[in-house]
Parts: structure tokens; C-alpha cells; sequence
């Protein structure tokens, strides 16, 4: 079993409100949701403007899937969100 874990850090200038926030951040995790078949939530940051922090992880039987998927969804959220991408945290553990 391989496992995919994922921590993105996006800073979204133009949010000024929670509720502002939330509608972006549901909307975002929907599409990727509804693409890909993987987990997704915001993890951190939650009480924060224009921080939004997504835990993502994948279960897999092979680490190049596991990497590739990885790759996608990273591009994907990029291409899909106006918000500035600071910081990805990956790791895939293979050996429980």
C-alpha cells in the first residue's frame, strides 16, 4: 500500500471575509472532488482571510501512481484558482 499526503499553502490577496473565503475554498475542493478521486479539506489557517492550507492524500498500490496523481492535482488547483501557490508539502510512504 502507498500513501500520498499533500499540504498546500495558497494566499488569496483579494479575500476580506470568512464567508468571502469559504465559497472559494468549497468551490475549489468541489472540482477537485468531482476530477479526481482523492481526499481533500482545508486543514489549517481556517480562522485566517486569505490563507487557505488543503491536506490532500491518496491511497494507491504503486508510487509512480501515487506521484503522478500528486503532480495533477497540484497542477490543476493551480490552473483552477486565483490564489497564489507559497508552499507544497509532499510526502508517499510505501512501507507500513
Amino acid at each position: 500500500m502507498v500513501v500520498g499526503l499533500c499540504k498546500l499553502k495558497l494566499y488569496a490577496l483579494w479575500v476580506y471575509s470568512l464567508k468571502e473565503k469559504r465559497m472559494i475554498v468549497r468551490s475549489l475542493v468541489g472540482k477537485v472532488r468531482s476530477k479526481f478521486c482523492i481526499s481533500i479539506s482545508e486543514v489549517e489557517a481556517l480562522d485566517m482571510h486569505q490563507t487557505v492550507i488543503l491536506g490532500l492524500s491518496i491511497v494507491t498500490n504503486e508510487t509512480k501512481i501515487a506521484d503522478t496523481l500528486l503532480n495533477q492535482v497540484i497542477s490543476y488547483i493551480q490552473e483552477n484558482t486565483e490564489a497564489e501557490l507559497l508552499d507544497i508539502d509532499r510526502e508517499i510512504i510505501t512501507d507500513f
